[in-house]
């Protein structure tokens, strides 16, 4: 939560905790904790308090009523974040209906605290312009969103459909956010502006990059969200556009940090986000140890041990990427072999797409007249061909 109040420009002050059997229904800490909680605030100059879970509206009203302060919980901080985020007109669309979908349930408990948004760490978005905002206005909001959205699924769908006659192969990066996918993502595309940063979420908008493997082959390469322990579901749904390109992938990469002690949980948190996109049974999945740079030789090894299917890599230094690019064509069938082509000569288009996605080695001419290619492609790109 830390981590998460920092990447909205916070400072964090105090942390705290309970124990409890059962969250208080009222104000979802003890009476006192909350108590505590008051002359924190008091003897200090904090202005927000952060609850790492989701508050029920009333919970997140009675809070802020006794500590006289705004009261974020953990849904609304990643909304927060996300609006931050946003730079594409899709990115905008889709963090202003979680938003407004959050804010739907809430209008009747926060009533009055909506008119004192007013800039800062959870105001940003549709907070900041539809303060007045009834009910019915929003679902006519929603509605629209949501029609937009409908539209940019059939776009990216039209486009997906142009790689696959081109026989392009869509490779998808997930992982939990700060894995370092994007860093791979510039590794392997040597795309320099992709921002690189410690802070979560910095990839939002999805990237797409070609990336050639072996001597002829491309791939296309997209930088996906990071994903997070208890990510609200309501950013799920809204962001499903995004994550199509997850679900419709060739190949998911699961990136993976390779020095995190949190490994296995963080790699649990993710495949909870695939199966909820309809992405865990994907049938081409490999997992990527990324920042193996940073482990010693036991470490690698005992990795190794574990995870014998994943590959182990470098995105700062470069390491196991030619290894990478080796497994991404082999599961992928890029990989070229012998293949020997008879044609038309007429038909020109063929023609044309043989030298376009193969090596032609010799043209000769049978007893028939048919035009004789010996050439090297893979498996996919005699799809296209045919």
């Amino acid at each position: 939560m830390s981590l998460l109040a920092k990447s909205a420009r916070a400072e964090v002050v105090e942390v705290i905790s309970q124990e409890r059997k059962r969250p208080d229904a009222a104000t979802y800490f003890g009476t006192g904790k909350v108590d505590e909680l008051r002359e924190i605030v008091a003897a200090g100059e904090i202005t927000i308090v952060m609850v790492d879970t989701e508050l029920s509206p009333v919970q997140a009203r009675n809070l802020e009523a006794k500590l006289e302060v705004k009261v974020l919980d953990r849904t609304e901080l990643i909304l927060d974040i996300f609006a931050q985020r946003a730079r594409s007109r899709e990115g905008r669309l889709q963090v202003e209906l979680a938003q407004l979908q959050y804010l739907m349930p809430r209008l009747t408990g926060k009533g009055v605290s909506l008119s004192r948004l007013g800039g800062g760490i959870g105001t940003r978005g549709p907070g900041e312009t539809k303060l007045e905002t009834d009910r019915r206005r929003i679902r006519t909001r929603v509605a629209a969103l949501k029609e937009s959205i409908e539209h940019v699924r059939r776009e990216r769908a039209t486009r997906r459909e142009g790689r696959r006659r081109r026989a392009e192969p869509v490779v998808s990066l997930v992982g939990y956010t700060n894995a370092g996918k994007s860093s791979l993502f510039r590794a392997l595309t040597g795309e320099e502006q992709v921002e690189i940063s410690d802070r979560l979420f910095m990839t939002l908008d999805p990237l797409m990059r070609g990336v050639r493997i072996g001597e002829r082959e491309n791939i296309v390469l997209v930088d996906t969200v990071g994903f997070i322990r208890h990510l609200p579901h309501g950013l799920v749904a809204a962001f499903r556009a995004t994550l199509e390109e997850v679900v419709e992938a060739d190949l998911v990469l699961h990136v993976v940090d390779g020095t995190d002690p949190e490994m296995a949980e963080k790699e649990k948190a993710v495949r909870e986000v695939l199966e909820e996109i309809g992405a865990e049974e994907s049938p081409s999945r490999l997992v990527v140890i990324n920042k193996i740079d940073g482990a010693d030789d036991a470490a690698r090894l005992a990795l190794r041990s574990e995870r014998p299917e994943a590959v182990q890599v470098s995105a700062l230094t470069g390491e196991g990427l030619g290894a990478l690019k080796q497994r991404i064509a082999e599961m992928l069938d890029l990989l070229p072999r012998p293949v020997t082509l008879r044609i038309d000569p007429l038909d020109e288009r063929r023609i044309a797409s043989v030298y376009r996605h193969a090596r032609v080695i010799s043209q000769t001419r049978d007893e028939f007249g048919q035009l004789v290619l010996e050439a090297e492609a893979s498996p996919r790109a005699l799809l296209a061909i045919a």
